[in-house]
């Protein structure tokens, strides 16, 4: 049987199919559509919350004496349904803002069209195929702690894609009680916020007001290495959050993957907390490296200024980045990152 390959379409090809979408979508009677919010997925099948209720709800059926009493789901704000999509939308995630239909008769649903996003927080998978990890939301918080031991490079690795999103990010120190005195620890969260990123120390048992005040109105998403402690802050901010937590594994001193789909838990007055699933790697491969540069906005200011413009900053002299980390200007281990990156995507540029 001969192997088929999945064509590659041009961007023209990809504008006029995304027409036809969009086309088809106004002409499907939206009469009954309700307004929901997905706030948990799992591949093609979704949980939405219901927004809205119908103007005129559909009567119950009327069961005789001696019948059973048949499945019956009444559509009221807050409801929880699972749904899927119809087969002409993209791909939704947690946080979409979706127009949907009920069936109370199956207690089932069908996500009809999703409003426009106000950003989109993606990844690559391993087959260098863009993926949507949370959408609309407002803060990333980047989680990291004492233990498993933070890694610089991966905290880098989000702040890139916090600026390809364009979405803030707040740095979260967790765990703070297995602070030692002079913990290096300390040191990277004073050059950290040296660069002028918000950073805030917590540990789960302990007083998170502060947090929850700054998370209070925001659409957040939770991201970080396995074990670091997202599902056990989530779960102290909100206590009936009923996430899921393990202790790490003494053997590997990584985190076990905790939380095993990305859902969304309101919170205080008009915010979310969306939790999505540990990553140990994050790669930004989809990434060109003008969009790399700006989660380095300490080297974005020095590019340019080298002798060679073709300068590859590894060990050509008069390299303005290299001198740089050298007179201490910027941080060595940001370089290495910087350059990682940019290794990284050069490679799977040649690969495509």
């Amino acid at each position: 049987m001969a192997l088929i390959r999945k064509r590659r379409l041009t961007e023209q090809q990809q504008r006029r199919i995304q027409k036809q979408q969009k086309t088809r979508q106004e002409e499907i009677d939206t009469s009954n559509d309700l307004e929901g919010l997905v706030v948990q997925h799992y591949g093609r099948q979704l949980e939405v919350e219901a927004l809205s209720v119908p103007v005129e709800h559909p009567p119950q059926p009327v069961t005789q004496p001696g019948e059973p009493e048949p499945f019956w789901k009444p559509v009221e704000l807050g409801s929880i349904w699972r749904c899927h999509t119809r087969t002409n939308l993209e791909l939704l995630v947690t946080g979409d803002r979706v127009k949907w239909q009920a069936d109370p008769n199956t207690g089932l649903g069908i996500i009809t069209a999703i409003h426009p996003r106000s950003s989109l927080l993606t990844r690559p998978d391993r087959y260098h195929k863009v993926k949507p990890v949370a959408a609309n939301i407002s803060l990333i918080v980047v989680v990291f702690a004492v233990l498993p031991e933070p890694a610089p490079m991966l905290i880098d690795r989000y702040l890139v894609a916090c600026a390809d999103a364009e979405i803030p990010a707040l740095l979260v120190l967790n765990k703070t009680d297995l602070l030692s005195q002079n913990d290096p620890i300390l040191q990277l969260v004073s050059e950290y916020e040296a660069l002028g990123y918000e950073v805030m120390q917590t540990q789960s048992k302990g007083d998170l007001s502060a947090l929850a005040k700054r998370l209070d109105g925001e659409t957040v998403a939770f991201v970080g290495q396995s074990g670091v402690g997202k599902s056990s802050l989530i779960n102290a901010i909100v206590p009936d959050a009923s996430q899921k937590t393990n202790i790490i594994s003494e053997n590997s001193a990584l985190g076990q993957h905790t939380t095993t789909s990305t859902r969304l838990i309101r919170f205080g007055t008009s915010g979310a907390l969306i939790d999505s699933p540990g990553i140990r790697e994050f790669g930004l491969w989809h990434l060109d490296a003008d969009k790399v540069q700006r989660g380095f906005p300490e080297i974005e200011n020095l590019l340019g200024h080298c002798q060679f413009r073709n300068c590859t900053h590894t060990h050509e002299k008069h390299c303005a980045l290299r001198e740089a980390a050298k007179n201490g200007e910027i941080l060595p281990r940001r370089l290495e990152s910087y350059l990682r990156l940019q290794d990284e995507i050069a490679e799977a540029q040649q690969k495509n």
